[in-house]
């Protein structure tokens, strides 16, 4: 049996009730107040107080590690008891933890990153620039929130990172007497309850959001304490280990923000369990087989912004014919419309290499915005089956939801929330307006050199990959290493097949070839290397410079496509030119963009390509304009399916509100 006491019993699951978006002239007020929060004063205050700092380096580093170590365990005394000085001593505590992560660790923090664990501390979303420190900044912003000994979570992209961090930082950790841990995927619920019972925890959004919602299922209606205490009072046989392997929600710190909290929280995160369907299984073969005879245009059409498709009334008639003589669920007009939507959507707007890949005869999701594939995930409402009837392999069982909760709602659960990226600027009003998180842009260590060639702009889709593979040819020959980002599997694949005919070596890193993700992406910066990566690939790995490369111009990255968001251009670019380094950046696209295709109308985007193709004036001038008007529009349907998500909160708040405090 654990024995807890009631305060202990209380924080396993606490965490505060999110509240109301606010909506009309509230917002409006409220955005007011965001801009406040991030006024310039602000980056003033925490540099002087960075400065502060500064000053007592020349002390601090007179002191033997004994007495060191002595002034590490008064700060965490007084931590611990969060008096009202607390605040106070920040500056003293950060001065001494700097001195600390320089002896144990072997880096000093610059004074930005000083300014960005203060920002951290404080509650801000710090905007640092890729290469500027972001992992040490969190490590001293950490020991500040586990000396309080509450739970503190740091959150990044994926399971490597997340060892890697922890690994890094342990020796920071220890000596200021701190715990540190971390959760991966592969972890069972022993291993989990050891990683959460650190004082800090290095993890990922999803196996947090995962474990909470488990720790939600294991208890059921005990999951409000004042509930499980009465139960142990009444039966205390009961109380044995109740399988919870979080400790409450107190401070989380998001590494890569602007991913974690932004693009990623498009979809909620979805606990679910299989269960046999032999009529869907068999339904979704019959349903592929039924729209391979369909010809888009003539028996249905393709909204390509939306992302949905509509059968025309030959469509309709044709689907009638062939299910005129079936049974079961092809009887009802409306289900079976739904199955042959579902099959077209699968056609239509699911790709090999894009969206999937096949791997062991299974369709295996691949993140859009990553390039690494969730092989624990899987389609709702039957796509998946679709899929995989189109890609004939066997069907799987479906599943349904068990539990739910988007991401904007669990990081709102948090007491204390911060973060960082390295682009944060352009989505600043919908940080704070859901996170209440106000961004500041810190700025660099060194001034970034980087420069930005403008792009390159083709007509058609083949003409721009030739002259990307000409341009690596070039550089190459230089001796200059090369980073290329594509935006799916697909097209690196493309790239790399088109490189291999002309001979040319290079590394490919694609949710096919993951495995080496970091140290592939490591290494891109030493001569001659030409390295091919989906955008996300590989982030927040340092590219270092090697040996004459300096002398040779830096890296070179190369963007195969703009981006639906410019966040994604700015970080891909952002891998060149770090610490002060040389580099240069360059976009190559076409008027067939994927991009154009689905965010544009279709006569604008005809003209684009009919523009292009003739020899016209600014025409460099035309194609920024179109592709900042296709972003923007892209940007703002994505805002628009983030609200969708919040508004199924809301309407399950609404619709659950009998059952209580405890329904999040």
């Amino acid at each position: 049996m654990i024995h807890t006491t009631p305060t202990q019993e209380y924080r396993r699951t606490s965490h505060q009730m999110p509240g109301r978006l606010f909506k009309g002239l509230d917002a409006k007020v409220h955005s007011l107040i965001g801009y406040y929060r991030r006024r310039s004063r602000v980056l003033e205050d925490l540099t002087a107080r960075a400065a502060q700092i500064e000053t007592q380096a020349a002390e601090l580093g007179k002191l033997s590690d004994h007495k060191l170590h002595e002034r590490i365990l008064e700060f965490r005394s007084r931590f611990r008891r969060r008096g009202r000085d607390q605040e106070e001593l920040i500056t003293d505590a950060l001065a001494v933890i700097r001195e600390v992560a320089d002896r144990q660790v072997g880096l000093r923090p610059f004074p930005v990153q000083l300014v960005g664990a203060l920002a951290l501390h404080q509650g801000f979303l710090a905007e640092m620039a890729t290469g500027e420190g972001k992992t040490l900044t969190a490590g001293l912003a950490a020991v500040l929130v586990g000396w309080t000994k509450q739970p503190c979570h740091i959150v990044t992209v994926n399971d490597y990172l997340a060892q890697r961090d922890a690994e890094w930082l342990k020796a920071l950790y220890h000596f200021c007497g701190v715990s540190v841990g971390c959760v991966t995927s592969t972890m069972d619920p022993t291993a989990r309850r050891q990683g959460y019972a650190s004082d800090v925890t290095y993890t990922t959004s999803k196996e947090i959001l995962a474990d909470f919602l488990r720790d939600r299922l294991q208890l059921g209606g005990l999951y409000d304490p004042a509930r499980r205490l009465i139960r142990r009072m009444l039966a205390p046989q009961s109380a044995a280990q109740d399988g919870l392997v979080l400790r409450g929600l107190h401070t989380a710190i998001i590494d890569e923000a602007d991913s974690i909290l932004i693009d990623e929280a498009v979809t909620p995160l979805i606990i679910s369990a299989p269960h046999k369907n032999e009529v869907l299984r068999e339904a979704s073969l019959i349903a592929n087989e039924i729209v391979s005879a369909l010809a888009p245009e003539t028996d249905y059409r393709v909204d390509w912004k939306y992302r949905e498709v509509d059968l025309t009334d030959s469509g309709r008639q044709k689907m009638q014919e062939k299910c005129a003589s079936r049974s079961g669920l092809w009887r009802g007009t409306d289900r079976r419309m739904d199955m042959i939507r579902q099959a077209l959507t699968a056609r239509e707007f699911f790709h090999r290499g894009k969206q999937y890949v096949v791997t062991e005869d299974k369709v295996v999701i691949v993140d859009e915005f990553t390039g690494r594939p969730m092989p624990q995930r899987s389609w709702r409402q039957g796509l998946h089956q679709a899929i995989e009837a189109k890609e004939g392999v066997p069907i799987s069982d479906p599943t349904e939801t068990v539990a739910r909760l988007s991401f904007q709602r669990f990081f709102r659960l948090y007491f204390q929330l911060s973060g960082m990226t390295g682009t944060a600027h352009e989505a600043a009003g919908e940080f704070w307006q859901i996170y209440r998180l106000p961004v500041i842009t810190i700025p660099t260590n060194k001034p970034c050199i980087r420069q930005q060639w403008p792009d390159r702009v083709f007509a058609k889709e083949n003409d721009k990959w030739r002259a990307i593979v000409d341009e690596i040819q070039r550089l190459h020959a230089t001796r200059q290493p090369v980073l290329v980002g594509t935006r799916n599997v697909a097209a690196s694949e493309k790239l790399g097949s088109m490189l291999s005919e002309r001979g040319m070596v290079f590394r490919l890193l694609n949710a096919v070839r993951h495995q080496e993700e970091a140290q592939i992406v490591a290494d891109a910066g030493q001569p001659l290397r030409i390295t091919i990566a989906t955008n996300m690939a590989g982030r927040g790995t340092d590219i270092r410079l090697g040996k004459g490369v300096t002398e040779l111009g830096g890296l070179h990255v190369i963007a195969t496509e703009r981006h639906e968001s410019g966040r994604v251009d700015r970080q891909l670019f952002g891998r060149s030119a770090r610490q002060g380094d040389p580099g240069s950046a360059q976009a190559f696209v076409s008027a067939e963009d994927e991009l154009l295709r689905r965010y544009l109308p279709k006569n604008l985007s005809e003209y684009m390509r009919n523009y292009l193709q003739g020899n016209w004036p600014r025409k460099q001038k035309v194609a920024e304009t179109a592709f900042g008007y296709a972003q923007h529009r892209a940007q703002r349907l994505a805002f628009r399916q983030r609200c969708a998500v919040l508004k199924m909160d809301d309407w399950i708040d609404e619709a659950l509100a009998f059952s209580g405090p405890t329904v999040v």
